[in-house]
């Protein structure tokens, strides 16, 4: 029987034998997936040398983890293996915090804080176990009573409170003495001296079976303040003996983690549910463990292999929300390693580095930071805060000028950590919280009038009379609220900020800044700018030989760039993409198309681009950053640009620009054909030498140029490898932070290849031949001949705007500056070498093409164009990537396949049906991953009497999810009626479903869908809808556009369609990204919830679209009792949207379904 091909796939895999040939080397890392498979081969893998947890560390000290594979200690959660990659766990939590404002110690703030920690029990989860939590913790002022009595009955004296720092470690039984041995030495080292070590007292009855696995000895140390050393320099010393103890007491096989060391606060925490952390640590139930400020924190791992180390609240902060432009936040912090000096530090700086220590989430990464920035500089904790999660204040124009004023400055000095987000920090003496630009996590507050403070992440956690209520209100986004003990006030969000604000004159500061009309006044009297010389009439337009040579097509110039040119805004397509995937391509496709947009599902919400459009900039700074760690002007000095992309005369100008004794160098990306595939990789490598070369002569802009592509026998490298390899080139030899990258390439035009290059580290893009044909098309009539080149530039860039705002929508990311090397994609049918040298940190999970492949590919082109002269090479070739073409790209549905089903069906034709198996079979082989594997055929037959029948293998068919809307009413009815029939089931989309459909129907006629979909848009869900359901589907994003709401025009909506929608005839819909109802896990776990309380019989599921990763969210889903889980493709889905989401997003349903079933196994909840 031929395969259905449906974008919804559940099903188990075997382990195969890939033997793969167009472009495909075999790879060690097959889809291979039988759970076990944990061989050591795939730690040789890439992303486990150059991704370590969310986060991409280049030290040398990584260089060695595939050399010896060390075996898993009990404290370790298992590593990379088949499909599945710690780097993508993602966590949801409850946080809160109790404060006294001014200051005074008591027990019944601990006691407050263990009743806000266990009301929110519900936003943790369990493990396998259901007796293991994923983490909870509590972070409070030193209780010193209690320590100086517990240390009394040892003999040892205790200095009076703030004359000691203390912390708990995890250690091992076996290694801990001489790790502490170690510890002292090193405290010695550093003028430090250690009272004492103390056994924390734990009862292990009190964790799960889990937990007690991994269980660590907790040791506590205390550390005596030198005579005479002043507060913040003790605090200092405690942080570096901390830093260098992480980055030097850890070695393979030893447990050393500091949860934390400081002189007034301490953190008790590890692998609980938020009730069990107050039973484990006898200190807590201690009544003379009196405190003035308790910060809690549960977590709700959606991964399953949660450890006591990664729990919270962590040394400054506890985190409710994702950091989505983590990847790009932790490689700039390792490039400002090359400019950041201290005098407070010294030469004692660079062992502090890496600032972000390996293997952390991405709270933990931004703790990191946050106590770096604060310890290593002098800004306060709350300015740190504001730096690293300003408001949206670009689009702002009710913001006083003094506070936008600032947070321009700050942009000048650091990215924004971008994404949902409520953060609570405290040092001992703040403590405070803040949201994120979109308000996208919920937070309140009260103040009581016995001077507390109360604050979390939903109501109803703390029980207090309202007579006693001095003030209620909740955080809106961007803002922060703060408690300063010292000074015993509560500081609003507007004085607060207004003083930060007026710390430093930044507005001064910023006369400094430098705007492009700056640079073309002070060039206006240099010579001009010299005009490209003109191609002949025969080679303009669409008879540029530039057009093939970089991989052009009719349909690129027609479907995508006209539309761009005369509505400033892209082509929308519909009916999903069944064009083959670049590496099983057969017309040499470009490196961009190798690179899909991940996006954001269930663990973090989409922003809607449209009805969000103020949270959102292209605004960015460019050019050299100045040192972080010392405010100054000097941080002003880089060129503000509106948006990422030039025009020919701006990019002009800034090649020979000598403003304010700026100098830029133009490296040239192209080499002769002549020096063949060689001559390619040499290029590359010529490209980062001069490159860093110029960056340490003192250049402030690099532009990489394929200008002279093209004449003279001259051949570009891919510009999109060039830079991918300069910038990460850069960042290990800390030169990334003195220099702007700007691309001048012919290649990039799309909205995707405009994305890519900011991902991989472009700064601003010229796509100059994109441009060159306009003013040619413009010319011969094509364009409206009034337009002027400005219109021309302006209106792609306004069109390439709106498009990069809905690809950083999508992953609920905000500001290009956040966006811009935060690598936000996968790579699929990549090599390894290519990805380590060009994009290291990317996932490229099936390996594939190498670096030599893609230059031949180039050599190819430049063949067709110039060697291969012919009236047929003149013409602009359309190898058919978006519609159909005889002798084009194969597409899944092609023509004559569906002709042979047809004429099966209606003439009951045997020999048209093994021809439409025979054509599909072959599509799917030139098209799709399924289609690399091969039968294994040396098993012994079974015999078909032990085969179910058909009859019964059909009951398990499900049709697509297609709302009617995106297909007819008649063709959805008459799938309906087919399946009831045959047992099987139907899908109502999520358009809904009128209820003379499922009530008092004919049985043989019944026109019911079994199962009813649930979506963001909420069309048509009625208590009745849900009821007369076998199958409740959530549908948390959809396979032709995750990430992005679909589309039905006005002109679609139908009285019909408009009557079970609930919305009027005529009117377009739009159905919302998800956020609109579901933030996070814990959202979807009480959405489950519900949907079981209306109709207790259904089964529910939830949709989700293969990404890497998807097994990661899907585990997280099962935890929330889920008990069905669909994995859509990257092909898939009716709906309308632009061209890019469709081409672009998601990934191959294959990898999605072999990662999600080998997740789940590995964390036993496969049965579930």
């Amino acid at each position: 029987m031929a395969p259905i091909n449906t974008d919804n796939c559940e099903f188990e895999c075997a382990t195969v034998d890939t033997s793969v040939s167009n472009n495909f080397e075999s790879n060690t890392n097959n889809i291979s997936n039988s759970s076990s498979s944990t061989s050591s081969s795939s730690n040789n893998n890439i992303i486990n040398n150059n991704e370590e947890s969310n986060e991409v560390h280049l030290s040398d000290n990584d260089q060695h983890q595939d050399d010896d594979v060390q075996e898993q200690m009990p404290w370790e959660a298992p590593g990379k293996q088949g499909l599945y990659d710690p780097q993508n766990e993602h966590e949801a939590c409850g946080v809160g915090f109790i404060v006294a404002i001014d200051g005074k110690r008591s027990h019944k703030i601990l006691r407050d804080a263990q009743t806000l920690s266990e009301r929110m029990n519900h936003r943790g989860a369990c493990a396998c176990d259901n007796d293991t939590g994923d983490g909870a913790g509590v972070l409070a002022s030193i209780p010193h009573g209690l320590y100086a009595k517990a240390l009394a009955s040892q003999g040892v004296t205790l200095p009076e409170l703030g004359n000691y720092a203390t912390g708990i470690f995890y250690l091992d039984e076996a290694q801990h003495s001489a790790a502490e041995t170690e510890f002292n030495a090193l405290a010695k080292s550093l003028g430090l001296d250690v009272i004492t070590w103390r056994t924390v007292p734990a009862k292990q009855e009190a964790i799960g079976v889990v937990a007690r696995k991994s269980e660590p000895l907790s040791r506590q140390v205390f550390v005596r303040r030198p005579e005479g050393s002043d507060e913040k320099t003790f605090e200092r010393q405690v942080f570096v003996l901390r830093k260098r103890a992480s980055h030097e007491l850890t070695k393979p096989g030893r447990r050393f983690y500091i949860c934390s060391l400081s002189d007034r606060t301490v953190v008790y925490k590890g692998l609980f549910t938020s009730d069990q952390l107050w039973d484990y640590y006898t200190d807590l139930k201690n009544p003379e463990f009196e405190t003035y400020l308790a910060l809690v924190h549960t977590r709700f791992s959606t991964n399953t292999f949660p450890s006591w180390e990664r729990a919270h609240p962590l040394r400054v902060l506890a985190h409710n929300g994702e950091i989505n432009t983590l990847r790009g936040n932790v490689n700039l912090m390792k490039a400002r390693e090359g400019v950041m000096q201290s005098e407070l530090f010294g030469d004692q700086l660079k062992k502090l580095y890496p600032v972000v220590e390996p293997n952390l989430s991405d709270s933990g990464s931004f703790d990191c930071v946050l106590e770096f920035i604060t310890m290593a500089s002098e800004r306060s904790l709350p300015e740190s805060v504001m730096t690293m999660v300003p408001e949206a204040w670009q689009n702002d124009k009710t913001m006083p000028q003094e506070k936008r004023d600032f947070y321009q400055w700050a942009a000048c000095v650091m990215e924004p950590w971008d994404g949902p987000a409520l953060i609570s920090f405290t040092d001992g003496r703040f403590i405070g919280a803040v949201l994120d630009r979109n308000g996208l996590r919920p937070s309140r507050f009260y103040v009581t009038k016995d001077n507390v403070l109360v604050m979390a992440s939903e109501v109803g956690v703390y029980d207090v009379d309202p007579s006693q209520v001095s003030l209620k209100s909740r955080l809106k986004p961007g803002r922060m609220l703060l408690v300063d003990t010292k000074e015993k006030k509560l500081i609003q969000d507007i004085e607060l900020k207004s003083q930060i604000a007026k710390s430093r004159p930044h507005s001064e500061w910023l006369q400094q800044k430098i705007t492009l009309d700056e640079i073309r006044n002070a060039n206006v009297l240099n010579a001009p700018v010299e005009e490209q010389p003109k191609l002949p009439a025969s080679q303009r337009g669409i008879f540029d030989p530039r057009l093939p040579l970089f991989g052009y097509t009719t349909e690129t110039v027609n479907m995508l760039l006209i539309p761009m040119f005369k509505n400033k805004k892209e082509a929308l397509g519909s009916m999903g993409n069944d064009a083959p995937l670049a590496c099983l391509s057969a017309f040499q496709p470009i490196p961009y198309e190798y690179f899909k947009q991940l996006f954001a599902q269930v663990t973090n919400p989409p922003i809607d681009p449209f009805r969000e459009k103020v949270v959102m900039s292209m605004q960015c700074p460019i050019g050299p950053e100045a040192n972080l760690l010392e405010p100054s002007a000097q941080q002003v000095h880089r060129i503000w640009l509106p948006n990422p992309i030039l025009s020919i005369p701006d990019t002009q100008l800034l090649k020979r620009n000598t403003h304010r004794g700026w100098k830029t160098k133009v490296l040239d990306i192209t080499f002769q054909f002549n020096d063949g595939v060689q001559g390619y990789l040499d290029c590359i490598d010529r490209v980062c030498r001069e490159g860093a070369n110029a960056a340490q002569a003192g250049y402030q802009i690099l532009v990489i140029s394929d200008r002279e592509a093209g004449a003279k026998g001259r051949l570009a490298v891919s510009a999109l490898l060039a830079l991918g390899a300069l910038h990460h080139h850069l960042i290990e030899t800390l030169q990334r932070m003195k220099v702007g990258i700007v691309v001048e390439t012919a290649e990039a035009r799309e909205v995707h290849h405009i994305c890519v290059l900011l991902g991989y580290g472009a700064d601003a893009i010229c796509p100059y031949l994109a441009f060159e044909l306009a003013q040619a098309l413009r010319d011969d009539g094509v364009i409206g001949p009034e337009v002027t080149n400005k219109q021309i530039y302006n209106a792609y860039a306004q069109a390439i705007d709106t498009g990069i705002a809905k690809v950083m929508a999508k992953m609920g990311i905000s500001t290009l500056q956040s966006y811009k090397s935060a690598q936000i994609f996968e790579a699929v049918g990549l090599g390894n070498d290519l990805v380590n040298k060009c994009f290291r940190g990317t996932q490229s999970r099936i390996g594939g093409v190498t670096l030599e492949i893609m230059a031949k590919e180039g050599l190819d082109r430049y063949q067709l164009t110039y060697c291969k002269v012919s009236p047929d090479t003149r013409i602009l070739r359309n190898p058919g990537q978006y519609h159909w073409r005889h002798g084009g790209e194969a597409h899944i549905n092609e023509p004559s396949s569906i002709g042979s089903l047809q004429e099966a069906a209606v003439n009951k034709n045997l020999g048209a049906f093994e021809q439409f198996k025979k054509t599909t079979l072959d599509s799917v082989k030139k098209c799709a991953l399924r289609g690399q594997l091969e039968f294994v055929t040396d098993r012994q037959k079974i015999d078909i009497s032990e085969v179910e029948p058909a009859s019964e293998i059909v009951k398990r068919f499900a049709t697509g999810a297609m709302s009617f809307g995106s297909i007819s009413l008649e063709a959805h009815q008459t799938l309906s009626i087919t399946m009831n029939r045959i047992g099987g089931k139907s899908n109502t989309g999520e358009g809904g479903e009128d209820s003379d459909r499922y009530l008092n129907q004919d049985p043989n006629n019944s026109r019911r869908s079994a199962i009813k979909q649930v979506a963001s848009g909420r069309f048509g869900v009625t208590a009745s809808y849900l009821a007369n359901a076998d199958d409740l589907q959530i549908k948390m994003a959809q396979g032709a556009k995750p990430g992005e709401g679909g589309e039905l025009p006005g002109y679609k909506v139908t009285k019909d369609i408009a009557k079970t929608r609930k919305s009027v005839p005529g009117v377009g819909l739009i159905s919302p990204p998800p956020h609109h109802d579901i933030y996070s896990i814990e959202d979807l776990a009480e959405l489950i919830y519900d949907l079981k309380c209306s109709n207790p019989n259904a089964r529910i599921s939830v949709k989700l679209v293969s990404e890497v990763g998807v097994g990661v969210v899907a585990s997280g889903v099962a935890k929330g009792k889920a008990e069905h889980i669909v994995i859509s493709g990257h092909d898939g889905g009716t709906g309308a949207s632009s061209w890019t989401g469709i081409k672009n997003a998601g990934l191959p349903w294959e990898l999605g379904v072999a990662e999600t079933h080998q997740v789940l196994v590995l964390n036993n909840l496969r049965s579930r």
